[in-house]
């Protein structure tokens, strides 16, 4: 079973959809048994979503 390092490692590489069918099992299992991960989870992935809602900022030079 997977240590809390690794799952944390994992969840991060999730989001970009780069884990195997056993890595993401492993993930799952781990999941399970651990609060502390699952909201970890969670909160990355709010993080992405309110992160893609902000408005986009322009490299313009500011005029101070």
């Amino acid at each position: 079973m997977l240590n809390c390092k690794e799952a944390t490692a994992l969840l991060s590489r999730d989001l970009d959809g780069s884990l195997t069918l056993w890595q993401r099992a492993g993930l799952r299992l781990h999941l399970m048994a651990c609060d502390g991960c699952t909201h970890f989870g969670r909160q990355i992935r709010f993080l992405r979503v309110a992160l893609r809602r902000l408005p986009q900022e322009r490299d313009e030079p500011s005029e101070e």
